[in-house]
């Protein structure tokens, strides 16, 4: 059974400095539109750190259970059409290397399946959102988009019986996601509509 080129980036993102260094962001200071930031607003995230790579597979169980096992995961939640989440099957893996969620389409009802069905059919397998830890969502959304990025859903809460997350969807150039988390009033197991395992 060959790699995809999921599981390429997840091995790459696991024991390396992070997913695809193409993938990356531009340097601190240079916006897509090739203008310069002045010196005194460039600079990173303020308060980033790697909360999560989410990848669209074609089966998020038989692609979890192979990190698993290869890559020395534990499976920690689970979300679907059993937890309330009609359009996708996802689970969540951890280890000291960071987090993983691998997701994918069980049927395409709303904005959700349609996003992640597009980026399966065009680009395969794949990271699909780089999620970033910031104490301050609003603060951060701002500040990156003030500095060019691209705003794709501003801040917003999600909520169960666990807590609050603020989340807020961003935009770099080459097109992955990147969701900013405030995770600091929950305790549930990932999001709201995802169960411990």
């Amino acid at each position: 059974m060959t790699d995809t080129a999921a599981e390429r980036a997840i091995v790459h993102a696991y024991f390396d400095d992070g997913p695809d260094h193409e993938a990356r962001p531009p340097a601190p200071g240079a916006r897509e539109s090739g203008e310069v930031v002045p010196e005194d607003e460039a600079g990173p995230l303020p308060g980033g750190r790697s909360d999560a790579v989410v990848f669209v597979v074609r089966d998020a169980e038989r692609a979890a259970r192979r990190y698993a096992v290869a890559l020395g995961l534990r499976c920690t939640a689970y979300a679907g059409p059993d937890t309330g989440e009609a359009e996708i099957v996802s689970y969540v893996l951890q280890g000291p290397g960071g987090r993983f969620v691998l997701t994918s389409v069980v049927e395409v009802i709303g904005e959700r399946g349609r996003v992640l069905a597009a980026h399966l059919a065009e680009h395969g397998e794949g990271v699909v959102d780089l999620a970033v830890a910031v104490s301050d969502v609003h603060y951060a959304y701002d500040f990156a988009v003030d500095r060019g990025a691209l705003s794709h859903t501003e801040p917003y809460a999600v909520h169960d019986r666990h807590g609050t997350v603020l989340l807020a969807v961003i935009g770099a150039p080459g097109g992955t996601r990147h969701t900013l988390v405030d995770r600091s009033g929950y305790t549930g197991p990932y999001l709201p509509g995802y169960v411990a395992l």
